[in-house]
């Protein structure tokens, strides 16, 4: 259920894939030397990266960015992901990324002559174009045999993306199921259901709310977020109920109510079906580890 995957695009081009979707936190490790240029992306859930032995943190969150480059020293990679947490990092040499924006330096602010001896550190978010990008790179489904070929032009797409100044989130400039406009309303339709994961309103309603047809509302929230919507609520209902039982506040009908089911024997069925354990056993579980 916790997995990294290296892919080795060319000799200074390495993209990997951080899936955790277990119940603990998943650590990761892996070399890198000075250099190299490091992009990482947070697509669901949150990661921390850890720096001298652990004495310090940098948080990634969903939908969040961070770039990381010191040509002084080594920054091996050091990630500790949350449960239900998915990163994507891009790790390239300096000098392949020279050359590709040789042309464009003056804008780069850590390829400017002024810069080029200077760590570099920037947090940003994900744009719409690039969320496609990495659901693509994450929800790969095609011949094995071409799919070294397809992460490296998604990898190279990504880092334009990721340098585009002029991107126009309403521009229609994506080939595939979703355009960027769509990306927005698909995100607002996450936050809306999260919002009222109680009573959260029907397909035909909330795809009115967000100004998408029902087909683009099923494709686009399965494409983004890898899931269905009342799949995605789902997971996210009982990953809630869980913190909630955690923090030791509520009790099994407290918690149930509190995320929408009305009798106590619908949240035990659905949070077994979920963790393969009642509440009320995680409960016992977590009172035995204090």
């Amino acid at each position: 259920m916790s997995s990294q995957e290296v892919i080795k695009i060319e000799d200074d081009f390495t993209l990997i894939r951080f899936q955790n979707d277990s119940l603990e936190p998943f650590s990761a490790q892996h070399e890198i030397g000075t250099g190299l240029i490091q992009f990482h992306f947070g697509i669901k859930g949150n990661a921390k990266f850890l720096f001298n032995q652990g004495s310090y943190a940098l948080d990634l969150k969903e939908e969040k960015s961070l770039l990381l480059y010191n040509p002084q020293k080594e920054l091996p990679l050091n990630l500790e992901l949350a449960p239900n947490s998915w990163v994507i990092s891009v790790i390239v040499s300096i000098k392949k990324f020279h050359a590709l924006f040789s042309a464009e330096a003056d804008y780069i602010t850590f390829l400017s002559p002024d810069n080029k001896d200077k760590k570099y550190y920037n947090e940003g978010n994900i744009s719409p174009s690039m969320a496609i990008v990495l659901s693509q790179l994450f929800h790969y489904n095609l011949h094995p045999s071409i799919k070294n070929l397809y992460y490296k032009g998604k990898g190279y797409e990504l880092l334009s993306l990721y340098f585009n100044r002029t991107e126009d989130p309403n521009a229609e400039q994506c080939p595939f199921l979703i355009d960027e406009d769509n990306v927005l309303k698909i995100r607002k339709a996450k936050e809306i259901i999260i919002a009222n994961m109680a009573e959260p309103p029907g397909l035909q309603e909330l795809a009115d709310e967000i100004g998408l047809n029902l087909k683009k509302l099923k494709m686009g929230f399965k494409q983004i977020y890898g899931d269905t919507v009342y799949g995605f609520l789902f997971d996210y209902k009982m990953d809630f109920a869980r913190k909630l039982l955690d923090s030791g506040s509520y009790n099994v009908n407290e918690v149930g109510l509190k995320i929408g089911y009305s009798t106590g024997s619908h949240f035990i069925a659905a949070f077994k079906k979920k963790f393969a354990t009642t509440p009320k056993k995680y409960l016992m579980s977590i009172n035995a580890n204090v």
